[in-house]
């Protein structure tokens, strides 16, 4: 069990402006990387957009930085995209294939890999295998195929650089120390809108209600991820990969003002942690500058008005997805990707009020129920894709609170 991150030593930033393929480049992520790239021309030159449907958003991108490629995997957006950026130096490109290629594009040094969802897990390991330094937001690729990243960038010397929180948080605190020094990871939640929510209440949870956090702006799917915690569940399994550690030494911990973004406790006692605003940018520019940092006007921390930082365990009884991802980590083999793939079918089932706020851990573990967790070895692309698409057709097939 290697971790994926490398020693501050290691890392060597390239001469001159950093080239940057954004991968979901108008997803929330991708728009708030576009901002730090805008920030520091002279230090970031973006050369690949790559999106999934929104061809508008992807011309006006275009537009404002002059990328050499862009690419919209949806095809329909193809001749819409490729008549608005008539004129220009841009190439245009569509389909999946394409998607791969602005991943591993000559002149990319950086590839900030923030499409959302099973989608983004090709592209991301095609620009482990080039390696690439990745920027990664994409939480999936680890998810769903952790080993096989991990391979890839053993053989390649890919860096893997965190752009969640939760992980950029634990990656400071690591710069600097030996992982034999380490006892502990501590990820803390916000503990989303249903933190101090009656349990019985549950099942009349809406949409709207869940799409209401109380701190972070993100996306739709992300949004509910962290009503239900599956979001941290998800990220026990990225930091399993990420610093090479087993599940019984990473832990959860429920901070509802979101300004410790995580803590590592060490074999010694003492315990190290990152704070800040609830500010997706800064992660996002530590990416892009690491090993360095770059200057920039984001939110600072009021210490004298800061009144207090509370702490408390995850309930869950009430939150049962945080136990089903620790369970699916424990199994290995295809069952994170099973997970994974359920979710994202039970999650959008309940945006489009399909099924109840409380059907999505049942759909999740219906799917699980289905899987025999094989091991890590022998383990390909193939046979997690086969994996994602059985659990999203089970998923997709199960009645709403059938399994009370």
């Amino acid at each position: 069990m290697l971790p994926l991150l490398r020693p501050l030593s290691d890392a060597r930033p390239p001469e001159g402006p950093r080239g940057l393929t954004v991968l979901g480049s108008t997803g929330s992520i991708g728009r708030q990387t576009l901002e730090i790239a805008a920030l520091f021309p002279d230090r970031v030159r973006v050369r690949a957009l790559a999106a999934g449907k929104d061809w508008e958003g992807l011309a006006s991108q275009a537009r404002l930085f002059q990328p050499d490629f862009v690419v919209i995997a949806d095809p329909a957006g193809f001749e819409p995209l490729k008549e608005a950026l008539a004129g220009t130096d841009v190439r245009v490109a569509c389909g999946a294939e394409a998607v791969e290629e602005a991943a591993v594009l000559e002149e990319t040094d950086v590839v900030a890999a923030a499409i959302v969802g099973a989608a983004g897990v090709g592209p991301t390991l095609r620009a482990v295998e080039a390696g690439k330094t990745v920027a990664l937001s994409n939480k999936e690729a680890l998810v769903v195929a952790g080993a096989l990243v991990e391979r890839a960038a053993r053989l390649s010397g890919a860096v893997v650089v965190p752009v969640d929180s939760e992980h950029s948080a634990i990656f400071q605190c690591l710069v600097g120390e030996e992982l034999t020094g380490v006892e502990r990871l501590v990820l803390t939640a916000s503990g989303g809108p249903f933190r101090t929510r009656a349990g019985d209440t549950f099942d009349a949870i809406t949409p709207e209600e869940a799409l209401a956090h109380p701190n972070w702006s993100m996306g739709a799917k992300v949004t509910v991820d962290s009503a239900t915690l599956m979001n941290k569940g998800l990220e026990v399994i990225e930091a399993r990969w990420l610093f090479g550690l087993g599940p019984e030494r990473i832990s959860v911990v429920v901070h509802p003002q979101s300004i410790v973004h995580s803590l590592v406790q060490f074999v010694d006692g003492s315990s190290k942690a990152q704070l800040g605003m609830p500010d997706m940018r800064v992660p996002i520019q530590y990416a892009l500058s690491y090993p360095a940092r770059w200057p920039a006007p984001h939110p600072r921390i009021d210490w004298a008005t800061t009144a207090r930082l509370d702490f408390e365990a995850p309930d869950r009884a009430r939150f049962p997805c945080l136990d089903l991802a620790y369970d699916a980590l424990a199994r290995g083999g295809t069952a994170p990707a099973v997970l994974n793939a359920a979710n994202e079918v039970a999650v959008a089932r309940f945006l489009r009020r399909e099924v109840g706020f409380c059907d999505i851990p049942r759909l999740i573990e219906a799917a699980l129920r289905a899987v025999d967790g094989n091991g890590e070895e022998g383990l390909d692309l193939a046979a997690l894709q086969a994996a994602d698409a059985h659990a999203r057709r089970v998923a997709e097939g199960v009645t709403p609170r059938v399994l009370l």
